[in-house]
């Protein structure tokens, strides 16, 4: 079967050598960005045997350009290998990242709206500005009363079609600037963030981790000052009711879930602070002084000290999920420790699979690999991009032939 029209299964440069450009996955380490991944690629891509076919080919093209468009480009004198990715994973994160070569980045459009499977650690107990361990503790919860059987139960309410609030800490912009930023600086954003509709195709528990099993840790680091006052008040926030676009799409509010129950203050804090409550006839709350304590007698004993005992660690869980476009992990994290009645941040994150590319070590490129040199990743890299180029090409002649009939 001939294929389309104008349709190139690989380009060659002008001295007739193949150019091997497409899409390809690389395995994200944690602690790096999905922009310094890039950076990574584009160092090791531009003085490569692999890509020198389509950096001439590129040059060749841009000498042929009109005065007029050298004038419009922005770098005239740098030529480096075009690239890009198909969607953004955090630095904590891990696993698939799409990169697109060349004409290849014509087509990471398509993975932004594809759907992702992922694996994350839940830890409960407290809560972070980024819902993830990376960040500040705003604050805490009681965590001894959630169970694995609290979890399943509360897991029931994320699948299928909900409405999702995106992080207060998040890349979303509001009048030119990150909702992130206006948190650091201690200001409230001037509009409330919106809810989005996203879909769970399924999510499931792998592993439950009872108290003293595991090594997950909060961080250590608490938020204080106006930082911390405007981050509560933006928790708070998700406990309103949902926003009116939220209910005219016909999705059931996630906000609906309790906010964690405050702790039960103890005897010993109600006589510290001097004061008790009772109930009056008409249902007020008064507050009256505490009746006096008969003292001890006096003894030649020594007094003994209370020791408070430390609290156990807290459980946590390991979630496996395949979502749409827009679904964000870390609020996940974050709302199922409101769903069980407590808190909850993402402690870690791996990408195992984004449309066709999936975590597999014959399927895509290590990042270690680079460092390796050209001898190593070159021929993996080529070898990814030229299945990419046939499954476009089968794609492309399988198109041509449902338009012939």
């Amino acid at each position: 079967m001939p294929f389309p029209r104008g349709f190139r299964l690989f380009r060659t440069s002008m001295s007739g050598e193949k150019i091997v450009e497409g899409v390809f996955a690389v395995h994200k380490p944690q602690g790096v960005t999905s922009a310094d991944v890039i950076r990574t690629l584009q160092k090791h891509f531009n003085p490569s045997k692999t890509f020198k076919p389509w950096l001439d080919e590129e040059k060749a093209r841009r000498d042929r350009e009109s005065k007029f468009q050298k004038k419009r480009r922005r770098h005239p004198k740098r030529c480096e290998v075009k690239l890009g990715h198909g969607g953004t994973l955090d630095p904590l994160a891990t696993g698939v990242l799409v990169a697109g070569v060349g004409k290849g980045t014509k087509s990471l459009q398509d993975f932004l709206t594809c759907t992702k499977s992922y694996e994350t650690i839940v830890l409960f107990g407290a809560e972070t500005d980024t819902y993830d361990r990376l960040g500040k503790i705003v604050r805490r919860a009681p965590y001894e009363h959630v169970t694995r059987e609290a979890v399943e139960k509360a897991l029931e309410q994320f699948r299928g079609k909900i409405m999702q609030r995106p992080p207060i800490f998040s890349a979303l912009r509001v009048q030119g600037k990150h909702f992130y930023e206006y948190a650091r600086e201690g200001k409230m954003p001037p509009v409330e963030i919106k809810e989005r509709p996203v879909e769970v195709v399924s999510m499931d528990v792998v592993e439950w981790y009872e108290p003293g099993t595991h090594e997950f840790k909060w961080p250590e680091e608490e938020m204080t000052g106006d930082e911390k006052i405007v981050c509560e008040q933006l928790l708070d926030k998700e406990s309103l009711p949902a926003a009116s676009e939220g209910e005219s799409a016909g999705h059931e509010s996630s906000n609906k879930r309790k906010s964690p129950p405050p702790a039960n203050p103890t005897q010993e804090e109600d006589q510290e602070a001097g004061k008790k409550q009772k109930v009056s006839e008409d249902g007020a709350a008064q507050a009256v002084a505490p009746e006096p304590i008969a003292p001890e007698p006096a003894t030649e004993e020594a007094p003994t000290t209370h020791v408070e005992q430390p609290r156990p660690q807290p459980a946590a869980v390991k979630i496996s999920m395949t979502v749409t476009s827009g679904f964000y992990v870390r609020s996940l994290a974050h709302d199922l420790g409101k769903a069980v009645g407590s808190c909850g941040l993402m402690s870690e994150l791996v990408r195992s699979r984004q449309a066709d590319f999936v975590l597999q070590p014959d399927k895509i490129l290590e990042y270690k690999d680079l460092e390796a040199g050209e001898e190593v990743w070159g021929p993996k890299v080529q070898k990814f991009l030229e299945e990419w180029e046939n499954k476009r090409a089968t794609k492309a002649e399988a198109q041509a032939a449902e338009a012939q009939q």
